[in-house]
Formats: structure tokens, sequence, C-alpha cells
């Protein structure tokens, strides 16, 4: 049996020393579900948030194919906690799982040149015009596909206005460019950049991604950087960020979709 823990901290231990703010999330029960094989005593527990399941304690093969109706997901990204997690979730899931490296960047607060973060700001390309998210880009960007991640996890804007941050940049009253919350917790948050495919190669990811980071910081929260891909992880450098590990990780395709 798998059950999801409501309360969320019975699972905490299980999860000690994952430097994830979407674990983080998911413990203080601001987003996210947390399962396990025990309500009262698990040994294996999921946390899930979006498109990412992180999988902690012993092995367990029905968290690995836990899909609960509110959480289902065409396409999910599995951090196994172990290699034994890795070679059970391989025997699981078979070819519907592919290994991908992503960037882990350490949580450094006091890291960031505010001053040359400023400068990038001020860098911005003529023709277009920079502002952070409020409720008229939270609603068009839940419904604009390429940007919906930005606000996709928070149930409503009064949510995303307590645990959410958003840096967005506007061409012809259209968002072209945006670093957002993928995801909020007590403290921080984690980013979300993406560029319009037809405004890349401008410097735009960067100049939100600047901007994102100096709200933060102005508020006291962490901007937590996940890197997908080497391009990711070059920006995250270059704003900052220091390189802490790479990992694996396994993007699962659900079977209407393979």
């Amino acid at each position: 049996m798998i059950y999801r823990l409501k309360p969320t901290e019975k699972a905490a231990p299980l999860f000690e020393g994952w430097q994830e703010t979407m674990i983080w999330s998911c413990l203080q029960g601001i987003m996210g579900e947390i399962y396990a094989d025990s309500p009262d005593s698990p040994v294996s527990a999921a946390a899930l948030l979006g498109d990412f399941c992180f999988l902690a304690g012993e092995p367990n093969r029905e968290l690995i194919l836990n899909e609960p109706r509110q959480n289902r997901q065409d396409f999910r990204i599995l951090v196994p906690g172990d290699g034994n997690w890795a070679d059970l979730l391989e025997k699981c899931c078979g070819e519907r799982a592919g290994k991908v490296t992503r960037y882990a960047f350490k949580k450094e607060p006091e890291v960031f040149d505010r001053e040359f973060l400023q400068k990038a700001v001020d860098g911005l390309p003529k023709g277009y015009g920079l502002q952070m998210m409020d409720e008229t880009l939270f609603r068009r960007c839940r419904e604009t596909g390429w940007c919906r991640d930005w606000v996709a996890q928070y149930e409503n804007y009064d949510l995303y206005q307590r645990y959410g941050l958003g840096a967005v940049i506007i061409k012809d009253g259209e968002p072209v460019s945006g670093a957002s919350s993928y995801s909020g917790y007590r403290g921080g948050i984690e980013i979300e950049i993406d560029t319009r495919e037809d405004h890349r190669r401008k410097g735009l990811a960067f100049v939100c991604g600047a901007k994102l980071i100096l709200e933060c910081l102005n508020r006291g929260w962490y901007p937590g950087w996940d890197a997908q891909n080497p391009w990711s992880a070059a920006l995250a450098r270059k704003l900052g960020y220091h390189l802490d590990y790479e990992y694996e990780a396994y993007e699962l395709v659900s079977h209407e979709h393979t």
C-alpha cells in the first residue's frame, strides 16, 4: 500500500541531507505531495511536485509506479536517492526511462554580486520592457503553453504572491522571456527560466535571471537553481552560482505517449 502523508513530517528523516528546494516545498506543505509506504513509520518515500519525483529511503517498486490521479503527468522526471533506487527504476520502467544528467548548484546566499546583476538588468536591449509578475501576467502565462511552467504549480495568484516571484520581459505587449518560480517554499524559490524561441540569443534570459535574483535577495529569499542542461548550467555560472555536482535523473514518458 502507498499512502499520501498529511502532515508530511514523518518523511522528513528520509529526505535529510537533500538540498532540493522542491522537497522543502513538499515537506512544508506549501505545494506538492509526499507519498510513503506507511502513514506512521515510513522507510520509503516519494516527494512529487510538478514534473518531479524525488525517491528516498529504501527502494520501493510501488512508489516508482505510483501515479496519483491529481498528479498524473504525461512526462515525469524521477530523481533516485541512490544507485539501488536507480537500478529498481530501470527494471520497473525499462525503455520508457531515459537517463539524463542534471546539474545541482551550491546554496550560497552571500555569493551574488549585486552590482554585476544590476548592470545586467540595465543592459536590457532596446525595444523590450521588464516588469515583475502581476496578476494579469500570471493569468496570461497560465494560458500560454511555452511559459506556463512559470506559474503552473501555484493554485492561484494569492499563493503565488506569498511564495512566488517572477521577472518577465515584454515585447509588443507579449511575454517573450522570463525568470519565475517553478515552486516556492518558506525562504526561497526554485527558478524556472525560458525565452520564446524567436527571441533567443539576445541575452534576455541573463537579464531577467539577474532581475529575479536581485528581487529575491531584497526579500531575503534564496533563488534556487537546478539546471536541466549545459546551457542552463552555463547561465547559472554567469549569474554567480557555483556548481555543486552533476547527478543522474530519469525522464519518464507515460505509456500513452510512447
